[in-house]
């Protein structure tokens, strides 16, 4: 698996506080990242099924295909 190296500039308070917690930990981090994007994703979704319940007019079989293409296309790593 290919690795990404972050820095980040916090506050020493905070940085020697989150570090006693442990909030620093590569673990850690990545299962927040993780948990964030799949609330963005949750969202985004909602977000399409609210502008799609405000179409006046039904939406195709063809234009679910294509939406859903569209998301899988840009969740796949690139």
């Amino acid at each position: 698996m290919i690795m990404s190296e972050i820095v980040l500039t916090l506050p020493d308070k905070l940085a020697s506080e989150a570090k006693e917690f442990g909030l620093l930990a590569p673990e850690f981090v990545a299962s927040l990242f993780r948990a964030e994007l799949r609330r963005r994703r949750v969202n985004k979704l909602f977000s399409a099924a609210d502008r799609l319940a405000d179409l006046d007019e039904p939406i195709s079989e063809d234009d679910v295909a294509e939406e859903i293409a569209t998301v899988r296309r840009e969740k796949r790593p690139s």
